[in-house]
């Protein structure tokens, strides 16, 4: 049985926990344990995050030690893969730049806060985007800083920009997976919402 560690905290206003029971019920419904965790303490721990094959950071803003992002980023390297949305996992450190170096990405802002936008997607091929089609979303939109080596999956438009939404990238031996969308729990349980993320978890857990 493939088992997913969930780490939740960092700022309320993304409503951390609902945000990751709805994903733990859907990895459940596929097969996989699921644990919940609310201290960043955990990646201290190699040993017992060598028993998981995801982990799923649910941590907007806060501040990470020297040691927990170490013990993060040398679990992912190892093949310990990593998948999640939204400022809770590509704005939860910001001074930690080998973090976000980790996650191909930073949250720099969202212009309008809640927005109407067109998500577009770049590549039906890929079994985490096949056979969505582009769709329009209500929410903040995501302008980020991002790593050029990105697989980008989706992306969306700030006027002629276009910007990546959903990408994949390697770690060392570990896959990550981000998705930009999922501001709050009626956000993550839209329909390509949470295929995708589902489907990005389930691609990021290692072999």
């Amino acid at each position: 049985m493939k088992s997913a560690l969930f780490v939740v905290g960092g700022w309320e206003g993304h409503e951390p926990r609902p945000s990751a029971e709805v994903f733990t019920a859907c990895l459940k419904s596929e097969g996989y344990r699921t644990e919940i965790v609310d201290t960043l303490d955990i990646y201290c721990d190699a040993e017992r995050l060598r028993q998981f094959d995801v982990i799923v950071p649910v941590w907007t803003m806060g501040t990470i030690t020297s040691e927990q992002e170490k013990g993060l980023l040398e679990a992912i390297r190892s093949g310990i893969g990593i998948a999640g949305w939204h400022g809770s996992m590509a704005d939860s450190f910001r001074n930690n730049t080998e973090y976000q170096f980790m996650v191909g990405g930073q949250w720099v802002a969202h212009p309008g806060n809640i927005i109407s936008y067109r998500v577009n997607i770049v590549n039906h091929l890929d079994p985490i985007t096949a056979n969505i089609p582009d769709f329009d979303m209500q929410s903040e939109q995501y302008y980020m800083h991002v790593d050029p080596a990105n697989t980008v999956l989706a992306t969306t438009r700030f006027g002629s920009t276009v910007m990546p939404v959903v990408w994949t990238k390697m770690w060392g031996k570990g896959r990550v997976f981000y998705s930009s969308l999922g501001h709050r729990p009626d956000v993550v349980e839209m329909a390509p919402v949470l295929t995708m993320m589902t489907r990005g978890m389930i691609w990021a857990a290692r072999d």
